[in-house]
């Protein structure tokens, strides 16, 4: 088989849920890339943020390793850009004779661009020597306006900060910025295909990350009157973390029920316009006649909460919209009976190693993640995990949480607050926290086992035994204790295929 182009379409903040068949999103790109693909359903990114979701996509490493851990753009980055020695996958496509071409939005380092990596650029965004953030200047012009004396349409009123839109109707033509990274995409198409070498391209989109500003012709695809609260809207939030409580009183709660319902309405309206961008990307590869010959993935860099627990965007509450991310692979020489639904837990580490099979490249080092191929060709590996995990330090504003997720239960553990614990056989919305119940200790204890053992692989360095930091109910050393295997960290030439911690 000859090797197969890569085509790699990123949203930015769109969650898992709205790619899959019973949503209410229209989306026909989307659903006719499953009906020819596989469709991943349980795929999750390591942190709700973009810069470290992205690192952990291009690398395959957690943001552990990957060095990553906030987004770059700003003061409050903990590092501006990857961990020296951190090779991404591009670099190996690029070195097999791959032509690579690059749209859109990096956000991965403020140090390097795509062309450090192997791309050719066709349009970046947060590349260096990129700032996102508003500076005292900024602030000093802000002071010399009143502020609003009431709030207007979806808009949440902060002294001394703006006011803060979560959504409106931009004009027909959509959204300048996506639109032209497809349009550069689409005329780049051509020329790629022509060449005759196997090539890769990514189209990076801003997309439908809030504010919710979806063209009209979307927003009239759906009735308000159908777009119900969230089951788990009614969550009190008393069980939970006094940061969570807060953002949600503070900032979300200043909205009605109609707005939150017009919150919802206007997600899906932006998740719709996204849908139309893939398609024009889809028809120019079709145009090339390449498209047998192509893996096609459709996915996000983080989700968002969608006014579940009654908050949106992203941020430090673990809730699964914020890490549950698309992931749809079409691939017609790679794919056995397509329009498959795939259930297993899936990382955003695990694309790049699927990219390097699937182009026939052995990587002589460790991922975190593990090669997707087998799914496709519907041979699910002996051993695959049975939990998923995740790691934040925050976001612009620092705290250390680390979650792992079986198909039972998740554990959440906050250095800064309470921990939670959820059953989700009963409680699949996560509304009711467990962790303080003695019924559940073992339970527990089994999910912190986890979480340190994940931690010992991936060489996590939030572990430090000082009496006043050493605050998980069970310290590092359970990594060690009943896991029917010795745990190590990873090397660089160590067996890609020999994961270290079982």
């Amino acid at each position: 088989m000859a090797r197969p182009n890569i085509l790699i379409f990123m949203a930015d903040h769109q969650r898992g849920d709205t790619v899959l068949p019973d949503h209410p999103v229209v989306a026909p790109h989307v659903r006719r890339l499953a009906r020819e693909g596989v469709t991943f359903t349980q795929t999750f990114c390591p942190s709700p943020h973009c810069s470290p979701a992205r690192a952990t996509f291009h690398s395959g490493l957690y943001p552990t390793r990957a060095g990553v851990w906030n987004n770059v753009c700003n003061n409050q980055a903990l590092t501006r850009g990857l961990a020296d020695g951190v090779r991404l996958w591009s670099q190996d496509l690029a070195e097999a004779g791959y032509r690579l071409a690059w749209s859109g939005k990096w956000h991965v380092s403020v140090k390097e661009s795509p062309r450090d990596r192997g791309w050719t650029e066709l349009f970046v965004s947060g590349a260096k020597p990129a700032e996102h953030q508003i500076g005292w200047d900024k602030y000093r012009e802000m002071a010399q306006r009143p502020e609003p004396a009431a709030r207007g349409e979806g808009e949440i009123l902060r002294p001394g900060y703006g006011a803060y839109r979560l959504y409106g109707t931009a004009a027909d033509a959509g959204q300048a910025y996506d639109e032209r990274t497809v349009a550069a995409a689409v005329k780049a198409l051509p020329d790629l295909a022509a060449k005759g070498e196997p090539w890769a391209m990514f189209v990076g989109i801003a997309s439908p990350h809030d504010p919710y500003v979806a063209p009209k012709r979307c927003l009239d695809l759906y009735d308000l009157k159908d777009v119900p609260l969230p089951a788990n809207f009614d969550d009190d939030f008393k069980d939970k973390p006094r940061v969570y409580q807060r953002m949600r009183r503070q900032a979300w709660g200043q909205l009605t029920e109609r707005e939150i319902r017009e919150g919802i309405r206007h997600f899906w309206a932006y998740c719709s316009y996204v849908d139309e961008l893939f398609g024009k990307v889809l028809a120019a590869l079709d145009a090339t006649g390449q498209a047998d010959n192509t893996l096609v993935l459709f996915t996000s860099d983080h989700g968002d909460y969608g006014g579940e627990h009654g908050l949106f965007a992203k941020g430090i509450p673990c809730f699964r919209g914020a890490y549950h991310v698309p992931a749809v692979v079409r691939w017609p020489g790679g794919v056995r009976k397509a329009g498959r639904q795939v259930g297993e837990f899936v990382s955003l580490a695990d694309f790049g190693p699927t990219f390097l099979e699937a182009a026939g490249i052995k990587a002589p080092r460790e991922f975190s993640g593990a090669s997707l191929v087998p799914f496709l060709r519907d041979e699910p590996p002996a051993g695959w995990r049975d939990d998923i995990h995740t790691q934040c330090n925050g976001v612009e504003l620092y705290y250390t949480q680390r979650s792992v997720m079986t198909r039972e239960h998740k554990y959440v553990f906050n250095g800064f607050d309470e921990d939670e614990l959820y059953d989700l056989r009963q409680d699949p919305h996560e509304k009711r926290n467990v962790a303080a119940d003695p019924a559940y200790e073992k339970i527990k204890q089994d999910l912190v086992r986890r979480m340190w053992r994940f931690a010992c692989r991936e060489q996590d360095t939030a572990i430090n035994s000082y009496i006043t930091v050493s605050l998980a109910p069970f310290g590092p050393a359970e990594a060690f204790r009943s896991s029917g295997t010795a745990c190590r960290a990873p090397t660089e030439n160590s067996d890609a295929d020999t994961p270290p911690c079982a």
